[in-house]
């Protein structure tokens, strides 16, 4: 390796070195300085962060005899898996302490999480695609069930590990076959065997369809959504925040560069039935996210509807398509993050004020947190003036382009739906009583504070001025091609 595979290597290696430090630490760190370890989480993410200047225009450089790809499109993921980390981190740290769950090794996983998303976006190869799912995945298992004294936690946590452990036998399944019909695992490799003369193979073909199914269960398409709502619910909602943004653009991040780039030969095949799972996402989740009384589980319906929306412009099939799904992925980002930095503010010990008529009242109690949570629902809802419509109109838009204009209207129509329920929310804040039993909400945490002020800032932002991060997401997808 030269001095320049290092320092592109060198996010990775920040990150790795950040988690081992604090699981070093943790034992030598009083119960009253444990908090300041989320700071050197989020130190590490900043850090690793600003390194990323090394990959930024790196013409499509591989590494690592071809396993890693250094590209625009991995650099402006792993910078969006930092700021998700660094966020996350920064909502855990009164969180934990209030839950009694304030220890090194939580924000350690957040590091190795946001290491394995990063190899993810950046891998070449399919083995490498696996270890990063893998790493994410053994993360994210251990920080549902974080709160080790809660049945609830407990439960999500083993379901999660259950559902996600027969999905990773599905995608490595399907990796063995790509390789028996290829004889190779490397993306490169596996496209010009698929352009061949002799086209792709039948093991192939299943092979692709089975790593479909093992990315539909990581990025929650329906019919392999049905972890969501049981483990965003039962996990401590700090960690619920991070697998609706983190793990969902990781797998967005794979599952595109893998149908660029390595089976473009089979559009015509993937095309078809990713345009019926769209369908069935988004239509799923909003109807089923009317029904639901917990926020936090609403929320976990509507993070299954959004997959739905995000489909629409993979399925696309374009530079604009690629280019809105990057853009749709950074504001649902920050509406998710500002919407559960709310719910986990609010809920009080335990997680337990997380219900539709426990947020009666809210806007009068407390007015900054009612007023981001309705601007962070409002944007999901596709309002204008918010990132939330300018993302759906873009992915919108690139699906009409390429004639999918059926699938559009459904996009569209699903959206007017998801207006009942997150509106529903607002009525309970803003109209809606307290119950005699009611109290105070308690202050909001001043971390807390600051991810939801800039959130909000940025929803905003990127709903009147969406121009610059549209066309850095453009100029980033042009790395697939």
């Amino acid at each position: 390796m030269t001095t320049d595979d290092i320092l592109l290597l060198l996010p990775q290696l920040i990150l790795i070195v950040a988690g081992v430090a604090l699981m070093l630490l943790e034992p030598f760190t009083p119960p009253e300085r444990k908090g300041r370890m989320a700071r050197i989480a989020v130190l590490a993410a900043a850090v690793a962060a600003y390194s990323l200047k090394f990959q930024w225009n790196a013409h499509s450089r591989t590494i690592l005899h071809g396993m890693l790809i250094i590209d625009n499109y991995s650099a402006f993921f792993q910078f969006l898996f930092l700021i998700i980390t660094a966020f996350s981190a920064f909502l855990s740290m009164k969180f934990n302490e209030r839950e009694s769950i304030q220890r090194g090794e939580y924000y350690a996983l957040l590091l190795f999480a946001c290491s394995g998303m990063s190899l993810m976006a950046s891998s070449g190869d399919l083995i490498l695609t696996f270890l990063g799912i893998e790493i994410l995945s053994i993360a994210t298992y251990i920080l549902a069930g974080f709160k080790r004294t809660d049945i609830r936690s407990n439960e999500s946590s083993l379901k999660y590990f259950l559902l996600g452990s027969f999905a990773t036998a599905i995608l490595l399944y399907g990796i063995a076959l790509i390789y028996g019909g290829t004889g190779t695992t490397n993306y490169i490799s596996i496209r010009e065997m698929a352009a061949l003369e002799g086209g792709v193979q039948t093991t192939t073909v299943i092979g692709f369809g089975l790593l479909l199914v093992g990315f539909g269960f990581k990025v929650a398409l329906v019919p392999f959504h049905s972890w969501v709502p049981d483990v965003y619910e039962g996990a401590p909602t700090a960690v619920t925040a991070f697998m609706a943004v983190g793990p969902k653009a990781a797998g967005f991040a794979a599952l595109l560069r893998i149908l660029v780039q390595v089976f473009p030969h089979l559009t015509q095949d993937w095309n078809p039935v990713l345009w019926i799972l769209a369908i069935l996402t988004m239509t799923l989740g909003n109807v089923v996210a009317v029904l639901q009384t917990s926020v936090k589980r609403m929320l976990a319906y509507s993070a299954i509807a959004h997959a739905g929306y995000i489909l629409v412009g993979v399925v696309a099939n374009s530079d604009t398509g690629s280019g809105a799904v990057l853009f749709y992925l950074v504001v649902y980002t920050f509406m998710n993050l500002v919407a559960f930095g709310v719910v986990l503010s609010f809920s009080r010990k335990g997680d337990q004020h997380v219900y539709l008529d426990d947020y009666a009242g809210l806007g009068q109690k407390a007015p900054f947190a009612a007023a981001a949570l309705s601007l962070a629902l409002i944007s999901l809802a596709g309002i204008p003036l918010t990132g939330g419509f300018m993302g759906k109109f873009y992915l919108f838009s690139a699906a009409v382009q390429k004639g999918y204009i059926g699938l559009a209207i459904i996009g569209v129509l699903n959206s007017v739906v998801s207006v009942y329920y997150y509106f529903r929310v607002l009525i309970y804040m803003y109209v809606k009583e307290p119950g005699k039993d009611a109290t105070d909400p308690e202050p909001m945490a001043w971390p807390v504070q600051a991810i939801v002020g800039i959130g909000v800032i940025i929803i905003l932002f990127l709903g009147i001025h969406p121009d610059k991060i549209l066309a850095l997401a453009g100029y980033s997808s042009l790395a697939l091609k």
